[in-house]
């Protein structure tokens, strides 16, 4: 096993600290002491607490991603690429205890102080509606009679509303039944 790099071992900390109590309840400290560094060698790879919260961001995008194309590697229906997206997000949420979307999290609690975060977070959701876009435009061209933006707007809002609502109620109910009301919408 490769032995862990300062600077992954930093990020690899504060997205921890960040996730489980927040961006704004984590201290610099805290993370200096998680990561058993000196406090220099967090400046040496960080030159504040918002440039290592970009750092967290760009390491959950690129792990959602590269999950979600894993995920999805075996499988060649369009229509089942897509109610995978579902099983995919439904893992994550129990993967995660169920404490949510890390960008919905850090956007609700940054709010407009950070329009970085923002833009960041706003553009990863759109990366996640082009893929569903994709996944969508794929499947319509097999069934001619499916409004592909329609439907990329119904699913990517469902599977939204499932994150939430699985947050709140603390189990995968709500990703069970998109994924029947997605059947339906994709005959």
């Amino acid at each position: 096993m490769k032995k862990e790099k300062v600077q992954e071992r930093i990020i690899r900390v504060a997205s921890d600290l960040f996730y489980r109590q927040g961006f704004n309840s984590t201290g610099i400290n805290k993370i200096i002491a998680e990561a058993d560094i000196a406090i220099g060698s967090l400046y040496n790879h960080f030159s504040s607490k918002n440039d290592l919260l970009q750092a967290y961001l760009i390491k959950e995008e690129i792990e959602w991603f590269k999950g979600f194309e894993e995920h999805i590697s075996k499988i060649s229906d369009p229509r089942e690429k897509i109610l995978s997206l579902i099983d995919y997000r439904k893992r994550l949420q129990k993967s995660a205890k169920f404490a949510g979307c890390h960008f919905i999290k850090i956007v609700s609690e940054i709010g407009d102080s950070s329009p970085a975060v923002s833009d960041f977070v706003k553009q990863h959701k759109l990366k996640q509606k082009e893929i569903i876009r994709r996944l969508v435009n794929d499947y319509a061209e097999k069934i001619k009679n499916v409004d592909a933006n329609l439907s990329t707007e119904n699913i990517f809002l469902l599977i939204e509303g499932a994150v939430v609502t699985s947050t709140i109620n603390k189990n995968t109910d709500a990703f069970d039944q998109i994924k029947k009301m997605i059947e339906v919408q994709l005959p």
